[in-house]
């Protein structure tokens, strides 16, 4: 099992900066990917970014590539978010997700956290 935890939402006005961190405990050793996704009401999930646990190789959605970094610390078993020039289009529950061996993609899920940008 491994359990994720985000924390570093709120309520920021557009062109304003959060980051968000994922705090994964348990079986980390399993974990081979970080996702980060994030749904607004009444829209579809939607896949924002990805990096791999070892190799550090990323993957950005087209709505935020250039604004957005994703990071980790293995140390700690952390993954961040670094959101810049924030817009209100990027009003959404923000979640991470854990790709594990054997569990497979997207195994396991935060709890979600809320970014809300004001224009």
């Amino acid at each position: 099992q491994v359990q994720l935890v985000e924390s570093g939402g709120g309520l920021v006005q557009a062109g304003g900066s959060l980051r968000l961190s994922c705090a994964a405990s348990g079986r980390t050793f399993s974990i081979y990917a970080m996702d980060w996704f994030r749904q607004a009401p009444g829209k579809e999930r939607e896949s924002v970014a990805d990096i791999l646990w070892s190799g550090g190789s990323t993957y950005y959605s087209d709505s935020v590539k250039g604004r957005f970094t994703v990071s980790r610390d293995n140390s700690k078993n952390t993954v961040y978010l670094q959101m810049n020039s924030l817009k209100p289009e990027d009003t959404a529950v923000y979640y991470c997700a854990a790709s594990t061996a054997g569990q497979g993609k997207y195994a396991y899920w935060g709890q979600g956290t809320q970014v809300t940008v004001s224009s």
